[in-house]
């Protein structure tokens, strides 16, 4: 593969996870941009968005996001769930990356939401408001290249479906 390889979707898609667990197993580098972000800021995502906002979070999110895509490396980049909906990285990653849509039902979503405790827009949002918060986010994330419906999968199988999609390109 020439490209590098992004996982996209909504927070507690498992991007993080799945991302970690198909570098692994393809012994390629992982990228994580939500940790370069926190590394950078010496802050959790929460956290910036408590203290600084989501305006100087987007800001950074963006230039790391674009600077990750930008490596010569064959990299799996997880980006934050929000990152896609910019148009300048996605536009980027349409140009020169393989991107995969980790895409779950409404209501397994929400209901990862609300048993998390790190999601820094959506603790503040009812079970309707995320709703359409997913369905909104949604009609971007069907410009993905790529869609795993992962509802009814382990975390190996949706792994192996990234795997599959890797070894293709």
């Amino acid at each position: 593969m020439k490209k590098n390889l992004v996982l996209i979707g909504m927070m507690a898609s498992g991007k993080s996870t799945l991302a970690r667990m198909a570098s692994q197993a393809l012994d390629i580098n992982l990228v994580d941009t939500d940790k370069l972000i926190e590394k950078e800021t010496n802050l959790r995502i929460y956290e910036i968005f408590k203290t600084k906002g989501e305006n100087f979070f987007r800001n950074i999110e963006e230039k790391t996001v674009l600077n990750s895509i930008k490596s010569s490396k064959k990299n799996i980049i997880a980006i934050g769930g929000g990152a896609f909906l910019n148009n300048k990285i996605r536009k980027e990653i349409e140009n020169k990356c393989i991107s995969i849509w980790l895409k779950w039902s409404n209501k397994i979503l929400i209901t990862r939401i609300k048993n998390g405790k790190k999601r820094p827009k959506a603790h503040l949002l009812n079970s309707e408001e995320l709703n359409t918060l997913i369905n909104e986010r949604s009609k971007i994330y069907s410009k993905a290249d790529y869609k795993i419906n992962c509802d009814k999968l382990t975390k190996d199988e949706i792994t192996n479906k990234i795997l599959n999609i890797y070894e293709k390109k």
